[in-house]
């Protein structure tokens, strides 16, 4: 049987990842504000020594935030992509993928970037780096590479825009329109 002082031992031994996670979902749900050691040691009821066996500050803590968020939400998307979609479907399976999943914490890392600078930087590589993949599904599809930029950035511009949209009845779409469309940017461009 489990003493109470060990169980209160282990549960003060959350991992760095439990750390990483927990402070995904809060910046997700209460914003940058609220990624403040005490606040988040008291929401998963451990003591501050926790976060610091595992970060140095909280700075440390942020940077290592943001670096997880690229990985995971582009980084490792794209790996994804590459490995297992061949073709053309490439562009058609990334934005059935990326217009109908949640965006809430992509709008908070967005929201933490108006008002800091490491945000805004790591958000702006972002940025850059899936408008440039999506150029190159674009020119992988027979797009021209004067034509794949200015499209990859209205694609990224659309995907952005719709998680704003407030009326829900504007901000969804079906697969298959996904797949039309889609279908519309791989058209070769005119002269």
């Amino acid at each position: 049987m489990v003493g109470v002082a060990e169980a209160s031992l282990s549960k003060d031994r959350l991992t760095r990842e439990q750390w990483i996670a927990h402070g995904l979902r809060t910046l997700a749900r209460q914003g940058a504000a609220a990624l403040k050691t005490g606040m988040m040691a008291e929401g998963l009821q451990v003591s501050r020594g926790s976060f610091y066996w595992h970060f140095n500050s909280i700075a440390d803590f942020r940077t290592q935030l943001l670096a997880t968020w690229q990985e995971r939400a582009t980084d490792g998307v794209i790996r994804e992509i590459d490995s297992s979609i061949i073709g053309p479907a490439r562009l058609t399976y990334l934005m059935k993928m990326a217009f109908n999943e949640d965006r809430s914490l992509d709008r908070a890392f967005r929201s933490w970037a108006a008002s800091d600078a490491d945000a805004a930087k790591v958000v702006a590589t972002v940025d850059a780096r899936r408008v440039a993949y999506i150029a190159k599904l674009l020119r992988e599809s027979g797009v021209d590479a004067r034509a794949s930029i200015p499209r990859a950035e209205f694609i990224y511009w659309a995907y952005i825009g719709q998680s704003s949209v407030m009326n829900s009845a504007h901000c969804t779409i079906t697969e298959q329109d996904l797949g039309d469309l889609s279908g519309l940017f791989t058209r070769p461009s005119s002269s």
